[in-house]
């Protein structure tokens, strides 16, 4: 991802890169972003699940709007709503399922792929500031 710092960890199949410095989504492709994410819901024939937390990609809508049948989890991204400012949302942390991974996933596709919703891509996105470590302590 060029020069933006990450942590990849990689544990029983599961890939989790930490974004950083995280990824900001601007209030407008935020909204975009939220009203496309539910009109494609897995429960309704589309490939997203989105919580207060998370957004979701699966391979193939669900069978119902409460049972997933075959459909497998691809990966999920990590989101918290209102920060840094109220109507942003900060994309913190992507993980990559192993079935996602053997069908050619990677963190950035599945960013790009949700950030397109809005007109962005991970690569276009703000990011936050990181202020300065504090001085050590001394006595």
């Amino acid at each position: 991802m060029g020069e933006i710092d990450v942590d990849v960890t990689y544990n029983e199949g599961f890939i989790t890169q930490v974004i950083r410095p995280a990824a900001i989504v601007p209030e407008e492709a935020a909204n975009m972003i939220l009203v496309e994410l539910s009109l494609n819901t897995v429960r309704s024939g589309g490939l997203w699940l989105s919580e207060p937390s998370r957004w979701m990609r699966y391979d193939r809508p669900w069978r119902s709007t409460t049972e997933a049948g075959d459909s497998e989890l691809l990966g999920a991204i990590q989101v918290a709503y209102g920060v840094p400012t109220r109507y942003e949302i900060t994309i913190y942390r992507v993980v990559i399922t192993k079935v996602g991974h053997d069908q050619g996933l990677t963190v950035e596709t599945l960013c790009d792929e949700a950030l397109a919703l809005g007109d962005l891509s991970l690569a276009a996105c703000p990011r936050a500031l990181l202020p300065a470590p504090p001085k050590p302590f001394r006595f």
